[in-house]
């Protein structure tokens, strides 16, 4: 990693084959290593999640085996991944927000003190 890219901070879930596909798992990290070189990635591949938290974001992989996404938040310092699942329904998963909000607020109490 380059000095001035973001590290990647993982807060749940991984990327790894299976479930993934190696091709789902290779374009994951290809856009995880974007928003670390401090790309803003457009539509198709991510959309802001203003629901969730401000600066959080949903990135988008499909695969051959379903649809996943990748919730996670863009920090001054760092990319937070925030949750990792197989998207089976339009809308996201309001279990998944708020699980979400809650690693967030978690994360921000011990990263304040």
């Amino acid at each position: 990693m380059a000095a001035d890219e973001k590290p990647l901070i993982w807060l749940h879930g991984e990327v790894k084959t299976p479930p993934f596909s190696a091709e789902a798992r290779l374009e994951a990290g290809f856009l995880l290593r974007r928003l670390q070189q401090g790309d803003l990635l457009p539509l198709p591949y991510s959309r802001p999640l203003p629901s969730i938290a401000p600066h959080c974001h949903e990135l988008r992989i499909n695969d051959k085996s379903g649809t996943w996404r990748i919730i996670y938040r863009i920090d001054l310092d760092a990319i937070l991944i925030l949750e990792v699942f197989q998207k089976k329904t339009k809308q996201t998963p309001q279990k998944v927000i708020e699980i979400c909000q809650r690693r967030l607020q978690q994360y921000d109490e011990i990263a304040n003190r």
